[in-house]
C-alpha cells in the first residue's frame, strides 16, 4: 500500500526473549551492584622473617573459604628462657689443683697435710722440679730398698694421698728422676722426698672414694656350703681354713 512506512516496532515487554545477549548482561550488572561488599583486611601478622605486615587486599566472599597467612600471629616470638645457676657443688665433683711446694720441705708430709686438712682424696698426675737425696723401693735390686744422694730431675711423678682412716698401701708416690749424668731410675719412694728449689705438683682431689675388694667373691647359699662341710674328713682341718688370713693373723 502506498503512503504507509513499514518500520520494525519493538516487541512488547512480554513477548522479549529472556536469554537475550542484552538482557543478560544488564541483569548481571544490577546483581552485582546489589551484592555487598566486604571490607579489605587490615590484619597484621609476622611473615617468616620475623617482620609485622599488614594485608590491604580485598576480603573474600562470604561463601570462600578465608585465606590463612603464614608466619606467626604478632606477640607469639620464642621468649629467652632464664639461665640454669647451680647453687651447691657436687660432694664427688673432682676438683684440679696446682701445689707449688717450696724448696727444702718434704713432698710426702706436705701433700699427706693438703688431704688430711681438706679432708679429700688427692690424685698426683705429674710433678716437675728437683729432689735431693732420695730413697726409692726397687722390688728387683737385691737389697730392696736404695739410697741416692745427690741432685735429680723429676722425671715422672705419680701417686695417691687419702685422709685417715685409709687402707694400707692406699697412699704414696711413684717416682722416676733422671741424674747429672743422664742414668734414670724409679720406684717408690721411702721416707721424705726433699724438694731442691721450687717443685710444681699437678693434682686433682675428690671425695667419697669407695673402697672395693677385688675380686668379688661370689656368696654361696648356706644349704651348698654346709653340705660341702660335711663332705670334708674331719681330720682335714686346712681344707675348712679360708685361703687368705688377715693382716695381723
Amino acid at each position: 500500500m502506498e503512503g504507509v512506512t513499514s518500520a520494525r516496532s519493538t516487541p512488547p515487554f512480554h513477548l522479549r526473549n529472556p536469554n537475550s545477549s542484552d538482557d543478560h548482561h544488564s541483569h548481571r550488572l544490577r546483581r552485582r551492584d546489589r551484592e555487598p561488599k566486604t571490607a579489605a583486611n587490615t590484619q597484621p601478622y609476622d611473615d617468616d622473617d620475623g617482620n609485622v605486615k599488614v594485608d590491604h587486599g580485598g576480603g573474600a566472599t562470604s561463601g570462600s573459604t578465608a585465606r590463612r597467612h603464614r608466619g606467626r600471629p604478632p606477640g607469639s616470638k620464642n621468649k629467652p628462657k632464664p639461665p640454669i645457676i647451680i647453687t651447691r657443688e657436687s660432694p664427688s665433683a673432682l676438683r684440679s689443683h696446682v701445689l707449688e711446694i717450696a724448696s727444702g720441705s718434704d713432698i710426702m708430709d706436705a701433700v699427706a697435710t693438703f688431704a688430711r686438712r681438706r679432708q679429700r682424696g688427692v690424685c698426683i698426675m705429674s710433678g716437675s722440679g728437683a729432689v735431693t737425696n732420695v730413697t726409692l723401693r726397687q722390688p728387683g735390686a737385691p737389697p730392696g730398698v736404695i739410697n741416692l744422694h745427690g741432685r735429680f730431675e723429676i722425671l715422672s711423678l705419680s701417686g695417691a694421698f687419702f685422709p685417715a682412716p685409709s687402707p694400707p698401701g692406699a697412699t704414696g708416690l711413684t717416682l722416676y728422676m733422671a741424674g747429672g749424668q743422664g742414668q734414670v731410675v724409679g720406684g717408690d719412694v721411702v721416707g721424705e722426698l726433699v724438694a731442691s728449689g721450687t717443685v710444681i705438683v699437678i693434682a686433682a682431689t675428690f671425695s667419697n672414694a669407695t673402697y672395693e675388694f677385688l675380686p668379688f667373691v661370689e656368696e654361696e647359699e648356706p644349704s651348698t656350703a654346709a653340705g660341702q662341710l660335711r663332705q670334708n674328713p674331719r681330720g682335714n682341718r686346712d681344707a675348712s681354713m679360708p685361703s687368705v688370713l688377715p693382716h695381723g693373723g
